[in-house]
């Protein structure tokens, strides 16, 4: 008796329009983030967008955090950690950035983490890469969490099953 077996073998890119897409939501959220304590910039938020929509559709986002920091300890952070498996099957609206936080004495920070992918580069393909980005981030430390500090998964944003997974860093009590 003879058998055969068929295998499809499907591959997808996910677009820098949606791409740009998801990073739209990031952006609104990052404009309520201005709205209620005055940064990001809203030029900035627009640039950061940008930056995260050309890491997630080239899949060279690991993810990347926005927050603020007091005394060297992260406070408040939105973060968005690429999901490009097609798994993500909600596109949630952006959004509930609690507006009431205590500022005192808070800096505002941002730290994006790259992913396997885009660690594997040359060095000559993650410069051309580089090139392409609205802004050259400078190295710096990861941030330390408050100790009595929790993650909360909130919202996706997904266009065709990829997108970012938002969690959000909040202080406990």
């Amino acid at each position: 008796m003879t058998t055969y077996s068929y295998t499809q073998t499907q591959t997808r890119s996910f677009t820098i329009t949606e791409a740009r897409y998801v990073a739209s939501k990031i952006a609104t959220d990052l404009n309520l983030l201005n709205s209620y304590y005055s940064k990001p910039s809203i030029e900035n938020a627009s640039m950061y967008a940008e930056e995260v929509a050309l890491f997630v559709a080239k899949k060279y986002l690991n993810s990347v955090e926005f927050g603020f920091e007091r005394n060297g300890q992260v406070i408040f952070s939105l973060k968005y950690t690429a999901r490009s498996d097609g798994t993500l099957t909600t596109d949630d609206r952006p959004g509930r950035i609690p507006a009431n936080l205590n500022m005192t004495g808070v800096t505002f920070y941002t730290y994006l983490r790259p992913s396997a992918l885009y660690h594997n580069l040359t060095t000559a393909e993650k410069d051309a890469f580089d090139k392409t980005l609205p802004f050259q981030r400078a190295s710096g430390k990861e941030p330390v969490l408050q100790s009595n500090g929790y993650w909360e998964r909130t919202h996706s944003y997904s266009k065709n099953g990829e997108g970012v997974e938002r969690e959000v860093f909040r202080q406990q009590g």
